[in-house]
C-alpha cells in the first residue's frame, strides 16, 4: 500500500500537483472522462468573493452592481452567516478552475476532482454547451470585454457606460439566441465597425447638420443603424443583438457594449439549462474519485472523514417543512439520480426492468452516464431517468394549487400514474420555456415613426408582473430611443390580453 499523498491540512503547490496527477488516471481510465487541458489557479477568499459576485467570472468587467453584491456577500461571510463557494470553474479551453488558498488539502483534492474533472468533462461533451458556447474563445472574449468597457469609460464617461450596462443587464435573459447560429468573428465585427464609420464620414454634411433644427449643435445626432437590404429578420428573440444592430440612436461603442453583454448571456444559457446535470455529474465524479483514492491508500481515514462531512453537507436535501427549505437541491437530486442510474444498470429490480428496459441490468453504468451527460439537459434528463424508487426515497409528491379552491390538493402520490405525473411536473420545472417569458420583436419601423413592437406569448395564463414589466420596458425604450410597445397575446388564440407602452426618458 503506497503512502498517502499528504497528511494534515496544509498544502503547497507540489502537493496540488501530486493530487492532480493521482486523480487523472482514475478520471480518465476508470470513469472514461474526456476533458479539456486543466489550468488550476489558487486565489484568496477576497478574490473568490469578487469573482463570485461578478457573475462567477474572475476576469469580469467592472460595474457598480458587482461592487454592491461584493459588499453584501463579504459582510455575510465575515459574520459567519454565509460560506463561500469552494471553487469556480470556467467553460474554456483550457478549463480554468479557481480554488481558494484557505481550503485544506482534502478540500483542494475534492474541488480538483469536482471542477477540474467533473465539470470539465460535462462542459466539453454535453451537446448544449457544444452548440451554444465556444470554449476556445471564452477567455479572449472576457479579456476583450474588460478592456473595451474600461476604455469606453475613459473615453465616454463612467456614467454613460454604466447607464448602458444597466439597460443591457436588465435584458440579459433576452440576449440569447435559442437556436445555435454561427457567430461572426471579432475581426468581422471590427470590419463592419470600420465600414459603418467610413460610411458616416463619407455621407456627413456639415452644413445640413448645423442648419437642421433636429440636430442642433450635434450633441443629439443619431448614429444611423445599419440599413438592411432585405426586410428585417422578424420575429427576433434576441433583443440585445437586435438593438445592437438596428437601434437608431445608439453610438457605435454602445452597440458593442450590448453585444458584449449578449455574448455573456449566451455563455450562461447552457448552464441555466443544465444546472442539475452539471452539478450532479461533478458531484458523482468527485465522490467516486475520493473513494478510489482512499481504497488505494492515497488519502487516510482523517481525510476521508473530512471529505464525507463536506460531501454530505453539499448533497443535503431539507424537508419541505423545514425553515431552510428553498426548493430541490440540484446537487442532491443530480447526485442521487446518477447513483440510481448506476444501480439500475448493475443491480436492477423488477420495477426497474419495467420502467427502464433499455438500461436495466446492462452492467455498464458509466457508459450510460456518459451518454446521458452528453445527450440530455435537465428537463429531458429528469423525464427520462427519474425512477419510482428514487421518488419514494426522496419523498417527492405533487401538489395542486388552484387559486379558485380554498385548499391545496395532493395531486400525485406513489402509484404508477402518480410517478409519471411527478416526473412530468418536476421535469417541467427545469424547462426554461416554462420559467421565462417568451418575448420577441415583431415590428420595427426604421423609416417612419420608428416605433418598436414586442410580443409576449402568454402560456397557461401567466401574465407579466406589471411593475417589473414596465421598468424593463423603459430600459428597452432607452436603448431604442423611441416609443416601445409590448403586447401580451394568448399563445393559443392570439387574443390580446394586455398592452404596455414606454417612451425614452429625457435626460439632462
Amino acid at each position: 500500500m503506497p503512502d498517502p499523498l499528504y497528511t494534515g491540512p496544509d498544502w503547497d503547490f507540489a502537493t496540488l500537483e501530486r493530487i492532480h496527477d493521482a486523480i487523472e488516471p482514475i478520471a480518465i481510465d476508470e470513469l472514461g472522462l474526456d476533458i479539456y487541458p486543466n489550468q488550476i489557479e489558487v486565489i484568496t477568499s477576497e478574490q473568490m468573493l469578487d469573482a463570485y459576485t461578478s457573475t462567477g467570472m474572475p476576469m469580469m468587467y467592472s460595474h457598480w452592481s458587482f461592487g454592491k453584491n461584493f459588499a453584501r456577500e463579504e459582510w455575510l461571510y465575515r459574520k459567519g452567516a454565509q460560506s463561500l463557494a469552494y471553487e469556480l470553474v470556467i467553460n474554456s479551453n483550457p478549463c480554468v478552475s479557481y480554488v481558494m488558498e484557505e481550503n485544506t488539502t482534502t478540500m483542494q483534492a475534492l474541488v480538483i476532482a469536482h471542477a477540474a474533472f467533473g465539470h470539465n468533462h460535462f462542459f466539453k461533451n454535453n451537446h448544449v454547451f457544444q452548440a451554444w458556447t465556444h470554449a476556445d474563445s471564452v477567455l479572449d472574449d472576457l479579456s476583450y470585454a474588460k478592456r473595451f468597457i474600461a476604455a469606453a469609460g475613459v473615453r465616454h464617461g463612467e456614467l454613460a457606460v454604466e447607464r448602458t450596462l444597466d439597460a443591457a443587464h436588465a435584458l440579459m435573459n433576452y440576449g440569447v439566441s435559442k437556436y445555435a447560429t454561427t457567430r461572426c468573428s471579432k475581426r468581422e465585427r471590427e470590419r463592419r465597425l470600420r465600414a459603418r464609420q467610413e460610411f458616416d464620414e463619407r455621407n456627413y454634411d456639415d452644413l445640413l447638420h448645423r442648419t437642421n433644427p433636429n440636430t442642433g449643435d450635434g450633441s443629439d445626432r443619431e448614429t444611423k443603424p445599419k440599413q438592411p437590404v432585405e426586410p428585417l429578420p422578424l420575429p427576433e428573440e434576441n433583443l440585445l443583438e437586435f438593438l445592437a444592430e438596428f437601434a437608431p440612436r445608439l453610438e457605435d461603442w454602445q452597440r458593442e457594449v450590448l453585444r458584449i453583454v449578449a455574448r455573456l448571456s449566451q455563455y450562461f444559457y447552457p448552464q441555466r439549462q443544465t444546472k442539475l446535470m452539471n452539478e450532479g455529474c461533478a458531484t458523482f465524479v468527485h465522490y467516486h474519485i475520493m473513494h478510489r483514492m482512499y481504497d488505494r491508500g492515497l488519502i487516510d481515514e482523517g481525510s476521508m472523514l473530512e471529505f464525507l462531512r463536506s460531501h454530505t453537507a453539499v448533497v443535503a436535501q431539507p424537508r419541505f417543512d423545514q425553515r431552510n427549505f428553498s426548493g430541490i437541491n440540484p446537487y442532491a437530486l443530480g447526485f442521487a439520480m446518477m447513483r440510481d442510474i448506476q444501480r439500475i444498470c448493475q443491480r436492477p429490480e423488477a420495477e426497474d426492468r419495467e420502467w427502464f428496459p433499455e438500461i436495466a441490468g446492462c452492467g455498464d453504468g458509466m457508459a450510460v452516464l456518459r451518454d446521458a451527460w452528453r445527450d440530455y439537459r435537465d428537463e429531458s434528463f429528469v423525464l427520462q431517468f427519474l425512477s419510482p424508487r428514487l421518488i419514494r426515497e426522496m419523498h417527492l409528491f405533487a401538489v395542486s394549487d388552484n387559486r379558485r379552491h380554498p385548499f391545496l390538493a395532493v395531486a400525485a402520490i406513489h402509484d404508477e400514474e402518480g410517478y409519471r405525473d411527478i416526473r412530468r411536473q418536476l421535469a417541467r420545472s427545469y424547462d426554461l420555456a416554462q420559467r421565462e417569458p417568451e418575448i420577441e420583436v415583431i415590428q420595427a419601423d426604421l423609416k417612419g415613426n420608428r416605433h418598436l413592437v414586442l410580443r409576449h406569448r402568454v402560456r397557461r395564463g401567466r401574465l407579466l408582473t406589471e411593475e417589473t414589466c414596465n421598468r424593463t420596458l423603459r430600459y428597452i425604450a432607452k436603448l431604442w430611443g423611441y416609443r416601445v410597445k409590448l403586447l401580451e397575446l394568448d399563445a393559443e388564440t392570439g387574443r390580446e390580453l394586455r398592452k404596455h407602452e414606454a417612451v425614452p426618458e429625457v435626460t439632462a
